[in-house]
């Protein structure tokens, strides 16, 4: 069986996880400890991540072509591949968080919906919030008002309700008519 046989399957296995993916992070790992990387690991996987280490010829071979290719210069020395095909900035966000643990750790480059970044970039990427943190910020907003509007209706109604409000509202009615000076008629 010749070598390229051999290679083939892993450069396929490649192309499939980044045909569909939002985001890819590329990694030095070197240095961590197995316990720092089985951590790094199973936050990954909680966040939906694949992380894989391959190596820079296989990813070469499978970013040809694609979106990705420019990860080419970026492909050197030890690399392991963070990718995610539902959330944009997770892998940035789970693996800078990880790597101010962990400072060994060192971010190379990523893809992030077709638009390439170096490190200083994906560092920039991870302070973005996820979906859901956006989501409900904006949903919170979009309460805020109503949930005011309610508690003043429901003090309004504490204090006396609508009869309470109409009652004030025509006692204030003509004492402002009084106050008003009248008009004097028009000369015709």
């Amino acid at each position: 069986m010749a070598k390229i046989e051999l290679k083939q399957p892993i450069v396929e296995e490649i192309s499939a996880h980044i045909k569909d993916a939002q985001s890819v992070v590329l990694v030095d790992y070197r240095g961590l400890t197995v316990e720092q990387d089985t951590r790094l690991r199973k936050e990954l996987r909680e966040a939906g991540i694949t992380y894989k280490v391959y190596k820079n010829t296989m990813m070469n071979f499978a970013f040809k072509g694609t979106d990705f290719e420019a990860l080419a210069p970026y492909l050197e020395g030890p690399s392991a591949v963070a990718i995610s095909s539902t959330d944009a900035t997770a892998p940035a966000r789970v693996i800078c968080k990880f790597a101010k643990e962990a400072p060994k750790l060192e971010v190379k480059g990523g893809i992030v919906e077709g638009i390439a970044y170096d490190a200083a970039g994906i560092a920039d990427i991870a302070k973005i919030p996820s979906r859901e943190e956006l989501l409900s910020k904006l949903f919170g907003s979009m309460q805020a008002p109503i949930a005011s509007f309610a508690r003043v209706m429901n003090q309004l109604a504490e204090k006396g309700g609508a009869a309470a409000a109409a009652e004030a509202a025509s006692a204030d009615a003509p004492a402002e008519s009084e106050a008003a000076p009248e008009e004097a008629p028009a000369a015709e």
